[in-house]
């Protein structure tokens, strides 16, 4: 099937244009973004025009996340299946209309959430199944300058701040962990002059009554860590690495051997596709939407990248 490329940034050059070359079920075969960019393929300035040019086939969205509700809409509108990176919308009323649209349209809509693929989430999640979770530890700090390279929309209002990264936790949170959690309390850090936060911590209910604490920083120059730890009621299980190392106890769990964290998005959206479905599940974006809706704001020493 053919596909487009909405917005050729960062993510979309360092994962979704190598994972796209590696499928069997996709071929790039348009590129949409208002930038001039080199590519053997045909480039689009809007989605309209990629739409008026007959275009068939899906799209992948990679814009910031407060263009992709604009943009989901007028592909779904035209047929097109769309895979949303994540977060897939400002706000989950967003993605619910998104997913009407697409049952009406008769075509599939995806939230991909890419750290759900990696590559121990699955064993973990097997292996808490049969476990009483009592709390959980959420550890996720990394260098904004490293991984966002002078993304000052990240920053601004609908950018996600720390929560761009943070929703990465939810999401595999979410996924081993069945239930609705709640956000109790939350405190965001945010510079001054700047709309969203660069740093947060965060108090939750979980679902079967235990808790969740969640430390998320952007400014981390050291080690990165992005590390879930789970106390059961047997063996603690921490997941590392976003998810790609498992510890149960005392023990390493060897790693599963696959494709990578895009290569599985993309084979899942195919499998929806063939299947006539949509996953727009937005479970981790309501965590962050609580966490907005009762927080406490703390202004910070300005940041610039």
């Amino acid at each position: 099937m053919d596909l487009a490329i909405v917005g050729l940034g960062k993510i979309a050059q360092d994962q979704h244009l190598p994972a796209v070359g590696d499928s069997a079920a996709f071929s790039l075969a348009a590129i949409v973004d208002q930038r001039t960019v080199d590519t053997r393929v045909p480039v689009f300035g809007s989605v309209e025009a990629l739409v008026g040019s007959g275009f068939c086939g899906a799209v992948a969205i990679c814009t910031p996340p407060a263009a992709r509700f604009d943009i989901a809409r007028v592909a779904i509108e035209a047929g097109l299946h769309t895979f949303l990176e994540k977060p897939p919308c400002l706000s989950t009323s967003e993605v619910d209309q998104l997913a009407d649209l697409a049952r009406r349209k008769a075509v599939t809509l995806f939230a991909a959430w890419h750290s759900r693929e990696a590559a121990m989430v699955a064993p973990a999640k097997a292996y808490l199944a049969d476990r009483q979770v009592q709390d959980v530890t959420i550890s996720w700090r990394e260098d904004i300058r490293r991984w966002h390279p002078g993304q000052d929309w990240i920053l601004d209002e609908g950018g996600f701040g720390v929560f761009d990264p943070g929703i990465n936790a939810f999401s595999i949170l979410t996924e081993i962990i069945p239930g609705t959690h709640r956000v109790e309390s939350c405190l965001l850090e945010i510079p001054d002059g700047r709309a969203s936060p660069i740093a947060a911590q965060l108090a939750m209910q979980l679902a079967n009554g235990g808790r969740a604490a969640a430390d998320l920083d952007f400014t981390e120059t050291g080690e990165q860590t992005w590390e879930i730890r789970v106390r059961t009621d047997a063996e603690e299980v921490v997941l590392a690495d976003g998810g790609s190392r498992l510890m149960i106890g005392d023990k390493s769990v060897p790693p599963l051997p696959g494709p990578g964290e895009y290569r599985r998005l993309y084979d899942r959206f195919a499998h929806l596709i063939d299947s006539g479905q949509s996953d727009a599940d937005s479970a981790p974006l309501a965590l962050v939407a609580d966490a907005f809706r009762v927080a406490r704001r703390k202004s910070v020493a300005p940041f610039e990248f």
